[in-house]
């Protein structure tokens, strides 16, 4: 039996005034994805100026469902960080991952490019007031 070397993700990471960059190069995984976060974290807290950060995929060979899940936790931190994501490159493999699992659209859209034109500017929905529609979390139920 033939034993394959761990997987790896080398991280590139280029920086201007208010941008980072971070290449990846490799496979996004359960054994990898901790370093991204790690990176991503390292970066938001010593860049309190940031305005955006770009995730450059292209060399992203494969990615499983924990490199998703560190991919939704990244998106977390940087709405709370104030900084815009972006996912640049996707490779088919991550573009297709993203629209199956619904998720394209929240990792690919800003919070600023999906806020409602009824609210002012720098309004929070959670907080004007508005209404919001709740999915009902108990069974399906046709009576």
């Amino acid at each position: 039996m033939t034993m394959l070397p761990p997987a790896h993700l080398r991280l590139t990471t280029v920086d201007t005034d208010d941008t980072v960059r971070i290449e990846l190069h490799g496979e996004l995984d359960y054994e990898t994805a901790d370093s991204l976060l790690t990176e991503v974290t390292a970066v938001l807290t010593a860049r309190p100026r940031l305005h955006d950060l770009h995730l450059h995929c292209a060399g992203l060979d494969n990615i499983d469902s924990m490199g998703l899940s560190i991919l939704l936790m990244i998106r977390r931190r940087v709405d709370q960080a104030g900084v815009r994501l972006h996912l640049d490159d996707r490779p088919t493999t991550l573009e297709r991952l993203l629209i199956i699992t619904g998720s394209l659209e929240y990792l690919t859209t800003s919070p600023t490019d999906t806020a409602n034109p009824s609210l002012g500017t720098g309004e929070d929905p959670r907080t004007s007031g508005e209404a919001m529609t709740a999915r009902p979390t108990g069974p399906d139920s046709t009576t």
